[in-house]
């Protein structure tokens, strides 16, 4: 059984994978499922702060639930601010395109958080905008953004938000309600601990208030958030709900719950990740902005990446993900989140990476492991 230490899928807990393999109802009449599904997304809303927001789950992956962001807000015209310093947060504007906006990047540099003073001097300039969208935690590089500034910061000058925290939550400190979100958007095979195929969403009263007032109808049916709003007093789902996955997720959530150390947990392992990376003369690709989710750093002169992640898994039995894109074969990633941000799996994975280095030549300059143990002692 090969451990995934990868920046998402992560690995799940047996409690989850035998939720999943429980008998199941007719989700579509049912009442009794309904009732689960609701105290289900009144958890979530517990997690993420937002007592002014409605959850809600989506039967598809984590990229479903930015595209019903970006078909349920965006009408032809829309001028939308796409607020990106990495590649997820750059891909939202084919999104907003595909649903006719009018998109303006605000480019941030790709090693460091955004800097929220100076998106404050741009929106000084062109703030006329219907919405932003932003990433929490963009996974191909592991830089983390703050949320609560960049959303507050937009609530001044009237422009809705889109949170893309699929890497974020559940390993981030995150309030939807004090960062003035208007739709936020998780998935739930990374910190979360679920098998993938679900997305989760909270939207604003303002989200929902914008997309009643469209002018034209969404150009969507399974990405069309409004369908979802009135479920549990209509009693109808727009599509049959994948109650398996439902039922493995509101564990996943139960064991978040029952976490109360979990975010001082995930700082803890991050901060020794990295700490071993370095000490062993790794280079961390980003200068600031390092998340508690995931760690890139940059493949070694004369190492393969693609050796490498191979015989991660053929001599260790450990995935590690590499990256994308511009990053692909320059950065290898570790996802230490959820049931992957504990001592036992984390000293392992560095042991086999240390390994794994040695047989293409690298030398450590220390042994990442120890550290790692040292440092969690």
């Amino acid at each position: 059984m090969k451990k995934i230490m990868t920046a998402g899928p992560t690995m799940v807990r047996e409690n989850v994978l035998a939720a999943r393999a429980l008998p199941f109802t007719n989700p579509d009449i049912d009442m009794d499922f309904f009732d689960m599904y609701m105290e289900t997304c009144d958890m979530l809303e517990t997690l993420a702060g937002a007592t002014s927001g409605q959850a809600l789950i989506l039967g598809g992956e984590g990229m479903l639930g930015l595209e019903a962001a970006a078909a349920s807000l965006t009408e032809p015209g829309d001028r939308v601010l796409i607020i990106e310093n990495g590649i997820f947060g750059r891909g939202f504007k084919d999104f907003v395109e595909l649903y006719g906006g009018n998109t303006v990047v605000f480019k941030g540099n790709y090693k460091r958080p955004i800097d929220v003073e100076v998106l404050r001097e741009f929106l000084n300039k062109d703030n006329n905008f219907k919405y932003a969208s932003f990433v929490h935690v963009d996974t191909p590089t592991g830089v983390l953004n703050d949320v609560q500034a960049i959303g507050t910061l937009l609530n001044e000058y009237g422009i809705m938000s889109v949170v893309d925290s699929v890497a974020g939550l559940f390993g981030e400190s995150l309030s939807f309600d004090s960062s003035k979100i208007d739709i936020l958007i998780g998935g739930s095979q990374k910190a979360l601990s679920a098998p993938p195929g679900l997305s989760m969403v909270w939207v604003s009263e303002r989200a929902w208030k914008s997309m009643e007032k469209r002018k034209q109808p969404i150009a969507s049916y399974y990405a069309n958030l409004t369908l979802m709003k009135n479920y549990f007093v209509d009693k109808v789902f727009p599509y049959t709900m994948p109650i398996s996955d439902i039922n493995g997720l509101r564990v996943a959530i139960e064991n978040v719950l029952a976490d109360g150390g979990i975010l001082a947990r995930h700082r803890e392992v991050a901060m020794a990740c990295r700490g071993a990376l370095t000490r062993a003369g790794i280079e961390l690709y980003l200068e600031s902005g390092w998340a508690n989710t995931v760690t890139a750093f940059v493949v070694p002169e004369k190492v393969s990446c693609q050796l490498l992640l191979e015989d991660m898994v053929k001599d260790y039995g450990i995935m590690l993900s590499g990256s994308l894109e511009e990053f692909e074969g320059k950065l290898v990633r570790i996802g230490h989140m959820g049931e992957n941000a504990y001592d036992e799996v984390m000293a392992e994975t560095l042991r086999a990476l240390d390994g794994a280095l040695r047989k293409q030549g690298f030398e450590p300059l220390a042994g990442m492991a120890d550290y790692f143990v040292a440092f969690m002692k």
